[in-house]
C-alpha cells in the first residue's frame, strides 16, 4: 500500500483538502491518505478552536464517502504537541506489514519557508518522500485566522526559494486544482452568518449546524 499523509488543524475540514487528497490517489498513485488531525501545533495559535474530538469527528465524517481517504486520531490520542516526526515513526511502525516505500507527507506550498525550523526536519525529508502542493493566495487578515508562534511568527515568505534548497530535493510538485477556500473564511462565514455550505461535505456541514459547532445561532 502507498500511504500518503495530510497532517493540519482542520478547523473545518473543507472541500479543497479533500480535492488534494484525491489529486495524491489520482496522479501520484497512492492508495490511501491519511488525514491526521493535529492536538496543539508547535507552530501556530490556532484561533476559534473547536475541540479536538470535535475536529476529529468532522474528519471522519468526510472521508467516510472515500474509501481511499482515513482519519487517524494518532497526534489527539498523544496530546500535548506533536511532531510531525514522532508520527511519521508511529505510522511505520503501524503499517509496517503492507506499507509499499516511504510514506508520502503533503505539505502546501505556505508552509515551505518555515519547514527548516520543524522538529528533526532533515530526518522527515529523509525517511518521507515530500509532496508539495499548490495553495491559494488569500488574504487572511481575519480576526479568525491563525497566529504564527515564536520563530515562525519572523518567516519572511517573499525571501524563501525552493530550488536548491537541499530538504526539498527529491520532493514532488504537485499539479493541484488550487479551490479558494480556507479554514479560516469558512469560520468567518459562519461567525457573520454568511454561506459556507458547499466549501464543506454535505455531513461536515450538517455537523456544524446541527451542533451548532462554532458557536452559530
Amino acid at each position: 500500500m502507498k500511504l500518503a499523509v495530510l497532517g493540519g488543524s482542520f478547523n473545518p475540514i473543507h472541500i479543497g483538502h479533500l480535492a488534494l487528497a484525491d489529486e495524491v490517489c489520482a496522479s501520484l498513485h497512492y492508495d490511501r491518505v491519511l488525514f491526521i488531525p493535529t492536538y496543539a501545533p508547535p507552530h501556530k495559535e490556532m484561533n476559534a478552536a473547536v475541540s479536538a474530538s470535535e475536529r476529529l469527528r468532522m474528519v471522519e465524517l468526510a472521508c467516510a464517502g472515500d474509501s481511499r481517504f482515513m482519519a487517524d486520531s494518532c497526534e489527539i490520542d498523544r496530546g500535548g504537541i506533536s511532531y510531525t516526526y514522532d508520527t511519521i515513526l508511529y505510522l511505520e511502525e503501524k503499517f509496517k506489514a503492507e506499507l509499499e516505500g516511504k510514506i508520502g507527507f503533503i505539505m502546501g506550498e505556505d508552509l515551505l519557508s518555515g519547514f527548516h525550523l520543524w522538529n528533526r526536519a532533515e530526518a522527515i525529508a529523509q525517511k518521507c518522500d515530500l509532496i508539495l502542493a499548490r495553495r491559494p493566495s488569500l488574504a487572511e487578515n481575519s480576526s479568525f485566522a491563525n497566529r504564527p508562534l515564536g520563530k515562525y511568527a519572523e518567516l519572511v515568505q517573499g525571501d524563501f526559494e525552493l530550488e536548491g534548497d537541499p530538504l526539498f530535493a527529491g520532493a514532488l510538485r504537485l499539479a493541484n486544482a488550487v479551490l479558494p477556500v480556507s479554514s479560516t473564511d469558512i469560520r468567518t462565514r459562519i461567525a457573520e452568518g454568511r454561506g459556507f455550505r458547499y466549501l464543506v461535505p454535505s455531513s461536515v456541514f450538517s455537523y456544524i449546524i446541527e451542533g451548532n459547532v462554532y458557536g452559530r445561532e
